[in-house]
Order: C-alpha cells, then sequence, then structure tokens
C-alpha cells in the first residue's frame, strides 16, 4: 500500500544498495540508489569509496537544517568530491552543493561537487564554484578520479567569515518547507 500521509510517496521500504539498511521507498530515493549504483557498476566505485547520506547540520535565526550530502566520493582517504541529488533545475543547486563541499570535510575544502536530476549533471570546482562541465558523462568514474588527486589542492576552508556565509547558505537553500499552513512534518532524512 502506497502511504501518502507525507509530503512524498512512499511505496514502503527498499534496501539501501551500499549500506543494505532499509529506507523508505520514494521515487526521489529510487533515483538516489540509481546514482549509488552508475558509480558502483558503470563508473568503476568500490562501494566502500562511497559514503552515502553525510549530514551539515546548521541553525540561524532558530531555523535548524540538515544538509544531507547523498554520496561523498572518498579516494586514497581523501573526499573528492560530493554528490547532491534534487529534482528540477541544476542552476539553482550549484551554490548550495559548492557550500557543502566547503563545509562538509573539517580538514579541507573538497574540490570538487557534482549536481544531478537524476537525468543531467554538474560539475563543479568549489575554489569558485565555475562549472567545469555538464550532462551525466561529467561524473568522473574511479580511473579518472584517482588521476584528478594530483590536480586539487585540499586546502583548509578555515576563514571565519567565508565558514559562516557557507552555513548561512545550506540553512536557506537546504530549508525543508511543505504543506505552508498545515501540520505537515518533513519526513526524516528526505
Amino acid at each position: 500500500m502506497i502511504d501518502t500521509s507525507g509530503h512524498h510517496l512512499v511505496y514502503g521500504v527498499l534496501q539501501d544498495y551500499l549500506t543494505g539498511e532499509p529506507l523508505p521507498d520514494t521515487d526521489d530515493e529510487r533515483i538516489r540508489q540509481g546514482l549509488a549504483r552508475l558509480l558502483v557498476e558503470q563508473l568503476g566505485y568500490a562501494k566502500e569509496e562511497l559514503e552515502p547520506r553525510l549530514a551539515i547540520d546548521s541553525c540561524f535565526n532558530n531555523s535548524r537544517v540538515r544538509t544531507l550530502i547523498e554520496l561523498t566520493v572518498r579516494i586514497k582517504g581523501r573526499r573528492l568530491f560530493i554528490l547532491r541529488y534534487g529534482p528540477g533545475s541544476l542552476v539553482t543547486r550549484e551554490t548550495a552543493a559548492v557550500a557543502a563541499a566547503r563545509m562538509l570535510d573539517p580538514g579541507y575544502r573538497i574540490p570538487l561537487a557534482v549536481v544531478t536530476n537524476g537525468r543531467d549533471a554538474e560539475l563543479l570546482e568549489t575554489a569558485q564554484g565555475k562549472v567545469l562541465a555538464s550532462g551525466m558523462a561529467c561524473i568522473p568514474d574511479r580511473q579518472r578520479t584517482e588521476a584528478m588527486l594530483d590536480e586539487f589542492v585540499f586546502e583548509p576552508f578555515t576563514d571565519p567569515g567565508r565558514r559562516d556565509k557557507a552555513l548561512r547558505i545550506l540553512n536557506v537553500f537546504d530549508q525543508e518547507v511543505c504543506c505552508v499552513g498545515s501540520n505537515c512534518a518533513p519526513a526524516a532524512n528526505q
């Protein structure tokens, strides 16, 4: 039976491709699982090199927001890129993806971010926030990623003003707003 009580249709439960844990079976989660499969089965990553569902918490003006990072790619102990999924336009997701890559790892700015809606993608460098390539083929495969490790600087992102700005961006862009004026409570981890 389909659960229509929340702001996402829930078809039941599915098993996470990377971890095996049960997750709510939603349209968005099916796309996330497809992206994990793509990285492993077609792009050559080991499941152990992918970190699913990492989060960044922020709070500004009494608004607590949890930013979900769908996948983070770690090669030879370094996080090289994050992958963020969201339906719709990619350009509206670029700023938040760059901010998330700057904030996720406390030791350094993750050099790359991928934004995707499951049909299209953009590869962004996170120092300046520029789009390097677009299309699903822009998601680097495992072999290319290992070669890229030497191309990027894994520099600390420690300036307090820039860190505050990045957290504020995440707090605003990733705030879940649905069912305004009703009793809808956003589903956890959606």
